[in-house]
């Protein structure tokens, strides 16, 4: 694949100055983007590319239209969380809005027998592997701990822990190749998480041991407040290069690149060619959380210049220029979609209360002073949120 290289950026010391006198100054010109992977532009106009065409040569418009459909429902499921989150039925919701297509493509480019370790904005992923969207809300609700047998849909329980996840499919893929299994595993994780020494570990081991995992890095561009350019000097699938095995940048918001490149790295991995980082190249067009805000750390101008690159209109651009799907289509969808929602909401607010009191259950096994003063501190709290009636 053909990428630019970005240009090294050295200190500079002004002329005549001594070491010790004078404090050294960096340049910070900013080199020109890399080549990303695309095959489809947001125009939704297809584009030739000799490397990763043969995997997306055969599908077919039912296909396409499958996709279509995943990124809309999966669309649909993660504005009603929000929605629900804001009116106090989810203690917390991180929204994928933005990153369908790396989702989705990368989802089903997936085997069956493959294993996925996600974080905790793998939604569209979740759906790929039949896992229930109530599930996951019934986590962010409190009320479960996650909802699914991992090993029923080969998709681990989502990840709290910056990182981590990568050494756990790490581990997981050294393991299978012990035992003689031709499938892969794909870990998830954000730009932020990049800066993570797990991370760093998992790419190292990985590379040593050749393990058949896929790298699937989102960058959204935002690791809460943080821009990538302030956790990196260079784009993010280059740090592969120092573990030595290869790493792609590929358009993050184009459904068919996704998929494409994916499934590429996946059958290096199941043909014994070891890890590969890839690195889509997307926006988280909401909050980091509902608990964040994004307005004030970034302005309306970036978000407005992704929207147009939407990977949801981008597809169906392609779909209707194409001759893919009708009207009848996405009218049908769109009913679809309402229904989704409908049955999300209700069985949200059909959910238990989460116990308040559970966060200090299991914390030592022979209970604690320390604990116990906590618990008492937390009870008086919630009673001073009873009203007159309830005995204040």
């Amino acid at each position: 694949m053909t990428v630019e290289s970005t240009a090294a950026r050295t200190p500079r010391r002004s002329a005549g100055s001594k070491a010790g006198t004078k404090r050294t100054t960096r340049t910070t010109k900013k080199s020109a983007e890399p080549a990303l992977v695309q095959l489809l532009t947001p125009e939704g106009k297809r584009v030739k590319n000799p490397e990763f065409d043969k995997y997306v040569a055969g599908i077919t418009a039912e296909e396409l239209r499958g996709l279509y459909r995943d990124m809309v429902l999966t669309r649909r499921f993660d504005a009603e969380a929000t929605s629900l989150q804001r009116q106090g039925e989810l203690g917390l919701w991180a929204s994928l809005l933005g990153q369908e297509a790396a989702q989705i493509g990368s989802g089903r480019a997936l085997r069956d027998d493959d294993y996925v370790f996600p974080t905790y904005r793998e939604h569209g992923v979740a759906w790929c592997r039949g896992v229930d969207p109530t599930n996951l809300l019934g986590m962010f609700r409190g009320v479960n701990n996650g909802g699914w047998d991992p090993n029923g849909n080969n998709f681990q329980l989502y990840t709290i822990v910056i990182g981590s996840q990568t050494l756990h499919a790490t581990g997981y893929a050294m393991g299978i190749t012990k035992d003689g299994a031709d499938s892969a595993v794909i870990a998830y994780f954000g730009d932020g998480a990049s800066s993570q020494g797990d991370v760093a570990e998992a790419f190292t081991f990985s590379a040593v041991y050749n393990a058949p995992v896929v790298f699937f890095c989102q960058n959204n561009q935002w690791a809460i407040s943080e821009p990538t350019e302030k956790q990196s000097r260079v784009p993010l699938y280059q740090r592969a290069q120092g573990f030595g095995f290869p790493g792609v940048r590929v358009d993050g918001n184009d459904v068919l690149a996704n998929l494409a490149v994916t499934k590429w790295a996946l059958e290096r991995a199941r043909g014994g060619e070891g890890p590969t980082l890839i690195e889509a190249f997307t926006y988280r067009m909401g909050a980091h959380t509902t608990s964040d805000d994004p307005t004030r750390y970034r302005g309306d101008e970036e978000r407005l210049a992704w929207e147009a690159k939407d990977p949801i209109l981008r597809l169906r651009r392609y779909l209707e220029s194409s001759n893919h799907a009708d009207e009848g289509f996405f009218e049908e969808l769109e009913t679809e979609s309402e229904a989704l929602g409908k049955r999300v909401r209700e069985a949200v607010r059909a959910m238990p209360d989460p116990d308040h009191f559970a966060i200090f259950e299991n914390v030592y096994a022979d209970g604690h002073a320390l604990v116990d003063e906590e618990r008492a501190q937390f009870a008086a709290y919630q009673a001073s949120f009873a009203d007159a009636d309830g005995g204040k």
